[in-house]
Formats: C-alpha cells, structure tokens, sequence
C-alpha cells in the first residue's frame, strides 16, 4: 500500500524544493536504501519533464572504505563524483540508517582525507554553489529512539515538519531578514551564555524547504572578529560518530579561546582542524513550530522553535564572512522558557524572549502562527 505522505514529500522535493524544469537533470543520492521515497522521486521527476539519476549508498559500507582511506583513492573517488555532480542542475540528498554512531570509530585523519576530497571538492565546491540542492533525512527507528518516540508516532511527527506549507513560512520570514539585514550589534543572553557580535553588512538568508527538509530558519554570519563572550549549548551535538554535550565556548576577537564538554580533549581536536575551525561561519534563528525538542539530528535540531545555533567552521558563500574550514558544526542554544529562557537582542532592542518574537512585524514567525 502506497503512503500518500511520502507522494506528497517527494512531488513538494521535485516542484518546490528544487524546482525540476524540464529537461534538467536531478541527482538523487540516497544513504540507507529508502527504496519507495527514491521511486516516489524518480517518478516526479520524469512527470517534470526531467532526468533523474540514482545513487545508493550505505554507511557500513562507507565506514569500511573511510577506515582504510587513503588520499590518492579519495581523490579519484572525488574526481569521478564531481565530474557526475558537475553535469547535474540540481541534487537530492537522502539520508537515513539504522545506527547515527556508525562511523564514531574511524580515525580523525581519515575522516580529515574525506572532508578534504568529497567533501570539498564534489559538496563545496560544486553542488552548493552551482546547483539548486536540498537535503533531507528519512524516518527511521533509530530516529524515533532518538527522538523518545514510537515508531509510527515518529513518522506522524516527521510527515507533519516535512509537508508543512512552506510558502507561506517563507513569506513569513521576509520580516525577519529585513530585520536582520538593518542590524550591526547582535547580543545574546541566557543562561551560560552572554554573547555579543556584529553581523553589519552579511545578508540574512531564509530557508524555507529549498535546502534542507525539514527547514525553518534564517541565517547569516558573525563579522570573523567581532564575536566576544561566552556561550553554553544546550542540547545534544553528535559530530563524527561522537555526541558532545554540554558544551561551552568562550570567544574574544571571533576565536575559540577555550572549549570545554563531556570530552573536552575530543573537542578541541576538532577546533584544531584548521585555523578556521575556531572561527564561526553561521549565526542562525531557527522556528520550526513543529520541531520542539533534540534528537540529536542537526537537519531537525538546528529548526527547532525558539532556538538558535551558532556555527564553528565554514561561512556559506551567500552569507560570507571570510572563514574557511574544513568543519561546519551547527551546535544549538534552545531559549524557550522550559530550557531556561533567553533573549536576543538586534542593536539594543530585544526582538525574542524566551523563543517568542516580541516585535509586531515578527509576531508571523511565532509557531501558533506557522502552523
């Protein structure tokens, strides 16, 4: 029996997310073998006009290949992949598995020669500048352990963030960017954390179900050097197989000068990637009104309603501020009142208190009025 949901998903992927027009060509990569999601979209994008091709792969198998990598065969890896993603219009991710801590074994360095190879030259440098792309997870039961959930109450929650109407979340954060692209100092305060930055003159992006599904926030980035302050995560962050909690930053002059978690060795290994991995590429307001607690997935962590995340690593070439990494870590402060509280504050006016916007040209983007 067909599930009209994953019909819906995969037709809302094809004509909105990517906008397939005829005679484009779609790749669709799948980890984790969703065979009737990745049928679902081959058929919409032939019903586009369009030409889809499939890739399949597994984490198991891709834990193997990492645990034995080299640089010179990552590299030819790299080479075939980006010579099939630079004919492509547009890109599909699909992710899903049974096990989010398959690769927590493989070696920093090796996984260092993927981010360097793939990661650079095929993601980086091809299909998020020069195709129209979005990526997704697929709901699986080790999401719904994750997530505290049953298996069909999880489903139920993933096709609810996934098919909301996300034109008119999009329309709705017209305001915020407005907002944002006015703003010089940006100040944060909670519990932990006392924050303060400047993001004059980088562009507020929003996302609204064209790059990632599920979606729901606004982005931008930190000027590289005016970050200063201290701020304390508080949600679960997995990155490279490992789950770091508790997380504490302190900043002077936009870097990293101390970094403390539940393994604070493991973490500064990470911040000693690269120069830039001390650095922040991304500060972003995420207000998804049907995400509401971790799972420790950062496609539905870094959406959640009255959150923000502040990102070590990479800018984005549309919001950039001169950081370059090998890293991109969205780790996330939820202020909502049951996690503590907060406030955020544009230029000495609060705008968000405890997850709710407080400003009138805002009060759109508050969940009551999401849904």
């Amino acid at each position: 029996m067909k599930d009209p949901r994953i019909e819906k998903l995969a037709k809302n992927l094809i004509n909105y997310s990517v906008q397939l027009q005829k005679g484009e060509r779609v790749l669709i990569e799948n980890f984790g073998l969703q065979r009737e999601l990745v049928t679902a979209l081959v058929k919409e994008a032939y019903a586009a006009g369009g030409y889809p091709f499939v890739l399949l792969k597994d984490h198991q198998v891709d834990r193997s290949l990492l645990i034995g990598a080299q640089e010179e065969q990552f590299n030819m890896m790299a080479e075939f992949e980006a010579n099939v993603m630079s004919k492509m219009d547009a890109y599909i991710g699909l992710r899903s598995g049974d096990n989010i801590s398959e690769q927590s074994d493989v070696p920093d360095e090796k996984m260092k020669i993927h981010g360097n190879t793939i990661g650079k030259k095929v993601h980086r440098e091809i299909r998020v500048p020069k195709t129209k792309w979005v990526v997704l997870r697929y709901p699986t039961a080790s999401m719904a352990q994750l997530a505290k959930m049953s298996t069909e109450a999880f489903e139920d929650f993933y096709f609810n963030v996934c098919n909301l109407d996300y034109a008119k979340m999009d329309q709705a954060m017209d305001s915020l960017v407005e907002l944002m692209n006015r703003t010089d100092k940006v100040r944060i305060k909670g519990p932990g954390t006392d924050l303060s930055f400047s993001i004059k003159d980088i562009p507020a992006i929003k996302c609204a179900g064209r790059l990632n599904i599920p979606d729901g926030e606004v982005y931008t980035a930190p000027v590289k050097d005016s970050v200063n302050g201290v701020i304390t995560y508080n949600t679960p962050s997995p990155y490279q197989g490992f789950t770091f909690e508790n997380v504490k930053l302190t900043f002077k002059d936009g870097k990293i000068v101390e970094a403390v978690s539940n393994d604070t060795s493991r973490i500064n290994k990470i911040f000693d990637t690269d120069e830039g991995a001390r650095y922040v590429g991304e500060f972003a307001i995420g207000v998804n009104p049907f995400i509401l607690t971790p799972m420790q997935d950062i496609l539905f962590d870094e959406k959640i309603a009255g959150s923000f995340h502040f990102t070590p690593g990479q800018c984005y070439d549309d919001a950039f501020n001169g950081n370059h990494s090998n890293i991109h870590w969205d780790m996330v402060n939820i202020q909502r009142e049951e996690y503590g509280g907060g406030e955020i504050y544009f230029d000495d006016v609060l705008i968000r208190k405890d997850g709710l916007f407080v400003l009138p040209e805002l009060d759109v983007l508050n969940p009551d009025n999401l849904k």
